[in-house]
């Protein structure tokens, strides 16, 4: 199901997706529950309640007619489809080889790091360590292709939030 809501704070519309019990404003951060906010329309079809908020919107502006002139959305995704160039078209134009950049993105992936962040590295450190003191985790973190200075700033801003203390050296996730 999709419903077509307004924002009582700061009337913006948007489309909800489901029954959450809670919906959050994207525009003004508002969180209401689900029940007390004000429905316009509720369909199965994305594109049905998509249109309801863009003819809202349109009708807000003053602008039914242009709306009215507008194809269907699901007639501008068709359109979508066939406008543009596709990605290895692209990069060709660019001068560059398609396999060669999936490859290199390939590699990326398959880093060393396992595919995490840094900052998930440095966490992963923090928990894998038996006593995870500074030069533990600097060691992990930079087996793992982490430059060292990162780990020495990722390990004062996590102190310095709160999500991990440090006693004597040795570190402990909160």
């Amino acid at each position: 199901m999709y419903a077509v809501v307004g924002c009582s704070d700061c009337d913006a519309l948007r489309v909800v997706e489901g029954r959450p019990e809670r919906s959050e404003c994207p525009r003004c951060g508002a969180s209401r529950k689900f029940e007390t906010l004000k429905q316009f329309v509720t369909t199965e079809d994305p594109d049905h309640a998509r249109e309801v908020r863009a003819a809202l919107l349109a009708k807000r502006q003053g602008r039914e007619d242009a709306f009215d002139d507008l194809d269907s959305f699901a007639e501008m995704d068709r359109y979508l489809d066939e406008a543009g160039v596709d990605d290895d078209e692209y990069l060709e134009a660019s001068g560059l080889d398609p396999d060669a950049v999936a490859a290199a993105g390939d590699r990326a992936g398959e880093g060393s790091g396992g595919g995490q962040s840094r900052k998930e590295t440095v966490l992963a450190a923090l928990r894998d360590r038996d006593e995870p003191t500074e030069e533990a985790v600097l060691a992990y973190a930079t087996d793992r292709g982490v430059p060292a200075e990162y780990v020495r700033d990722a390990l004062a801003k996590l102190v310095r939030r709160g999500e991990v203390t440090e006693r004597d050296g040795t570190y402990r996730l909160l």
